[in-house]
């Protein structure tokens, strides 16, 4: 089990890092419904992460060829997942610095409701491509290490918990200490608009030539 944690860990911290969610929280917390919205959103978030994990868990583990090592098809699936990563990549590093039009369902998140808040929250989690590919990705670690339920369960957990901090954190320590948070949070929501962009260009292109690898190194 440890080698597939190694193989979760860039792939969490990918999900994790992702700017779009943690901009969505950090203006949560700062709008006038922020306890019940924030919280709907991260339990979206969480939920989105596990299904989408979850589902290629299941998947994968049906193509599974052996106990011994991961089948040909779940290395071609990682060759596959690797390459999309590198585009996304690729586009992403060369829009660095360019004007970022913000979307227009940010400017609704005063008015947005804990309903509406799961909702948004499951959707950048499940259906974003970004923390998609990265989601089947870790489903295809988890799915295709021939690993006991017990080890799944934990494995899964571990990418969860990892994928989802940058959400759960700041609204857990918002609910403990609103007021001593506003400040910073209102400062990293600049900061990551300024520069997460190349920071999330350069994490993706790592993840997906380390995919690439993993998928050649299971084909041959």
């Amino acid at each position: 089990m440890g080698s597939v944690i190694g193989d979760l860990l860039p792939l969490s911290i990918g999900v994790a890092v992702s700017p779009v969610p943690i901009i969505a929280t950090i203006l949560m917390l700062l709008s006038k419904r922020a306890g019940s919205t924030s919280i709907g959103f991260a339990a979206g978030w969480i939920l989105g992460i596990i299904i989408a994990t979850v589902l290629f868990v299941v998947l994968s583990s049906t193509i599974s060829a052996s106990d011994d090592g991961p089948s040909t098809t779940a290395s071609w699936i990682k060759l596959a997942l690797g390459a999309l990563l590198l585009t996304f990549g690729v586009k992403q590093w060369r829009s660095r610095g360019g004007e970022h039009e913000i979307p227009k369902w940010m400017h609704a998140i005063d008015e947005m409701t804990a309903v509406k808040g799961l909702g948004l929250g499951f959707a950048l989690a499940a259906i974003n491509p970004k923390n998609l590919l990265m989601c089947i990705a870790a489903g295809v670690s988890i799915g295709s290490a021939a690993l006991a339920t017990g080890e799944v369960i934990v494995s899964t957990l571990v990418f969860t918990i990892i994928a989802g901090s940058t959400v759960l954190i700041p609204v857990l320590g918002y609910l403990v200490a609103a007021d001593r948070l506003r400040e910073p949070l209102a400062k990293l929501k600049v900061w990551l608009q300024e520069n997460n962009t190349t920071v999330m260009s350069v994490l993706i292109l790592v993840i997906g030539v380390v995919l690439i690898g993993k998928g050649i190194g299971g084909i041959f």
